[in-house]
């Protein structure tokens, strides 16, 4: 046989394994969904499952494997009839074995440094496979907290909010409304710092001049993707602050106006009695004057004496008028 017989006869006998070992592999897919959204502190379910072609009827797992991109050993790895996982990392299910399609990983309590890229790969007695999936991780930002400097702010003073929120990823944003839903966020100065646990820390400084100040001011946070996840609002009282003085001036004068007002009220009712008084009295003596006049005409007048005790004890004659008909 010369040497090009030879040539011929390797080359297709590489087509022929190439051929046959595509064809093995065409019985097992290995199929990850493409991404997960996990809130830290939460488990992950990173969801891989085994496809087996019609003509598998019961394939047998011989290997997985379970990486971390940039992370050289494995979390997870099961090698005919062994698994060794790191602490953290599991089977979804904790009944696993080697005849079970289900290989997708469970992360016991998700961290910022849990995000990234993972592989699955799987070998089988009738092939293998590998696919990858995304684990994308965020974080809910706290209640935002405003502080004013000075602590007692006025609209007749210059002054400074800080807003802050933190523990929240990826990295977002606070912004400043007035009470007229105007945004004032581009006056205002924010500084974000990364804590260790790899959580954001989010601060906002917006400075107010006298004169310019609106009555109330809302800091809102938004996360990575601008939603809005929570707000806070600080409001400037219309009053300036008063002197110490002052104050206690105002104060007395308070104090005295509560008890001088009573006095006067019941003076003026005193008043208005006595005048009451004074013109009831006047009006009798009228009275009594026109009463002792003489009469006209053919009318007798007869004077009796009626003793009469008034307040006091003193006497007076009441004098009475009687008609005598001629």
């Amino acid at each position: 046989m010369n040497m090009a017989s030879v040539g011929i006869l390797l080359f297709t006998l590489t087509v022929i394994y190439i051929s046959a070992g595509n064809a093995k592999q065409a019985f097992i897919k290995v199929h990850c969904k493409t991404e997960n959204v996990v809130q830290c502190h939460q488990q992950s379910l990173l969801e891989c499952v085994i496809h087996t072609g019609r003509d598998v009827t019961d394939a047998k797992i011989l290997v997985i494997t379970w990486k971390k991109e940039g992370d050289e050993e494995p979390l997870l790895l099961f090698n005919r009839g062994q698994t060794k996982q790191q602490k953290g990392y599991s089977f979804a299910d904790p009944s696993w074995n080697d005849r079970n399609m289900n290989v997708s990983l469970l992360i016991s309590n998700t961290a910022v440094e849990h995000k990234g890229v993972y592989t699955c790969m799987v070998m089988t007695d009738s092939g293998d496979d590998d696919s990858h999936t995304y684990l994308k991780v965020t974080a809910k930002y706290s209640v935002p907290t405003i502080q004013s400097i000075p602590g007692k702010m006025t609209l007749n003073t210059d002054g400074t909010l800080t807003c802050e929120s933190d523990g929240g990823y990826p990295k977002g944003q606070l912004r400043w409304f007035d009470d007229h839903n105007t945004e004032w966020t581009g006056s205002s100065k924010m500084d974000v710092k990364q804590t260790e646990s790899g959580l954001f820390h989010l601060s906002s400084k917006l400075n107010l001049m006298r004169g310019s100040i609106f009555s109330k001011y809302t800091c809102v946070v938004f996360n990575a993707s601008g939603g809005k996840e929570d707000e806070a609002t600080f409001e400037i009282p219309n009053t300036p602050e008063t002197q110490e003085g002052k104050g206690q001036e105002t104060e007395g004068l308070g104090r005295a106006s509560k008890i001088v007002a009573p006095v006067v009220v019941i003076g003026s009712l005193i008043a208005g009695l006595l005048m009451a008084l004074l013109f009831y009295r006047r009006r009798s003596q009228q009275a009594r004057r026109h009463s002792t006049a003489p009469l006209m005409g053919d009318h007798q007048v007869v004077c009796t004496n009626e003793t009469d005790v008034e307040e006091g004890g003193d006497k007076a004659m009441d004098i009475k008028w009687q008609d005598n008909l001629a």
